[in-house]
């Protein structure tokens, strides 16, 4: 059986570029550090995905800031997340996705279900693709013990992260560890 870690959106963008914020930089070790837990066998990441017409796009309209536009420094994984990755010697694929949740994440996840013992998931922006992601997976995978690790998390405000939290607790993802 496998456990699998999800890393959503660690992207320069969200950690120290155009959204980015010192909580989101605080999730750059306990992220590394989950990465580097020998418990898990796969990591899966997302990467947020626009286009140069972001702008002109509902999420642009009602977001109006310009990040992770594809072949952009902000659109890169942030290096040490991937160095860690490498050096973690895990099986892992990278998904891009141009909206909050990523269907090829999830469509991946549930054509190997039987063989995922748990998911964990860590990233940016908890409040909007963390939750999104994770309760995408929970509707595919009801069966499939799902967790988030809070400190490897940061939300938009200390408020939304909170109340993503408690949704997610209420759709049976549960906090991992202490």
């Amino acid at each position: 059986m496998k456990k699998v870690l999800v890393v959503i959106d660690m992207q320069n963008d969200f950690i120290d570029g155009a959204l980015g914020s010192s909580d989101c930089l605080l999730t750059v070790k306990p992220v590394i550090r989950e990465i580097m837990n020998e418990e898990y066998d796969f990591i899966a990441l997302t990467r947020d995905h626009h286009q140069e017409n972001y702008l002109d796009t509902l999420e642009g309209k009602n977001l109006p800031v310009r990040h992770c536009i594809d072949k952009t420094y902000g659109y890169n994984i942030r290096q040490d997340i991937m160095d860690a990755v490498i050096a973690s010697k895990k099986e892992y694929k990278i998904f891009d996705k141009k909206s909050f949740g990523s269907f090829s994440l999830v469509g991946e996840l549930e054509s190997f279900k039987d063989t995922i013992e748990e998911i964990t998931i860590v990233g940016l922006c908890t409040d909007i693709c963390v939750v999104s992601n994770a309760l995408m997976l929970r509707s595919m995978l009801n069966n499939t013990p799902i967790y988030y690790v809070e400190d490897a998390t940061a939300g938009v405000s200390k408020e939304s992260k909170q109340a993503a939290l408690i949704t997610m607790n209420a759709c049976q993802i549960y906090k991992k560890g202490k």
